[in-house]
């Protein structure tokens, strides 16, 4: 309740926010939102998303977040998942996102594992993260993108322009059809593979939210 008073006025005096396919959420059941990362502002606007589906998000969030005291409290509270980077924890937040996922929750995953670094904007190379949770649940995998954050803060140019009102478009897909892929053994290319394959709906949504032609892979 304290995220959603706090997020709510956050999204409304920030931006305007259009969202489309907000019904692509399932109203019960495990759910894992596939979407791509611009700034630091997402994780507010995509809890707002799912929390408007009547659903309550559980994010992956690096660890670090869990340093600052009162903020550890309150993702702990909401029942967020560490993520511990390069470290011998790192398998951890994997097998927190599988018990999320059996207790019937919406986890929220970036598969680039960062803001992007590509200077246009468009998704990196997804981490395989996404492919495993797909892969070992027989759960919806729902695809979103969100455009307009980065133009409130840019982190990497270290620029916030609240004013005058930016307007956010979040575009929520279908949920990914992965029957040519269960039950096949799972390896790197498989994982590459469903990997690419969700990265590649979320990159489409994106430029239906950009009116823009999303760049061809290399």
């Amino acid at each position: 309740h304290l995220a959603a008073i706090v997020f709510y006025p956050i999204t409304v005096l920030l931006t305007r926010v259009r969202v489309r396919g907000l019904a692509n959420i399932p109203a019960t059941g495990p759910v894992v939102l596939v979407l791509n990362h611009i700034s630091h502002l997402d994780p507010i606007y995509d809890g707002v998303l799912v929390h408007r589906a009547a659903r309550i998000p559980r994010f992956m969030a690096k660890n670090t977040l869990w340093n600052v005291p009162v903020v550890r409290n309150l993702l702990d509270g909401v029942e967020q998942i560490p993520v511990f980077r390069q470290t011998a924890d790192a398998q951890k937040a994997l097998e927190a996102a599988h018990e999320a996922l059996e207790g019937d929750k919406v986890v929220i995953i970036y598969p680039d594992g960062t803001v992007t670094r590509d200077p246009d904007g468009w998704p990196m190379q997804p981490k395989p993260g996404v492919a495993r949770l797909a892969l070992e649940h027989d759960v919806p995998i729902v695809p979103a993108a969100r455009w307009g954050t980065r133009d409130v803060y840019d982190h990497y140019a270290k620029r916030f322009r609240p004013f005058p009102r930016k307007t956010v478009h979040i575009n929520v897909g279908e949920p990914l059809d992965l029957a040519d892929y269960r039950g096949k053994p799972v390896d790197n290319q498989l994982l590459r593979e469903v990997s690419e394959l969700a990265m590649g709906r979320v990159r489409d949504l994106l430029a239906e939210a950009r009116g823009q032609r999303a760049p061809e892979d290399d």
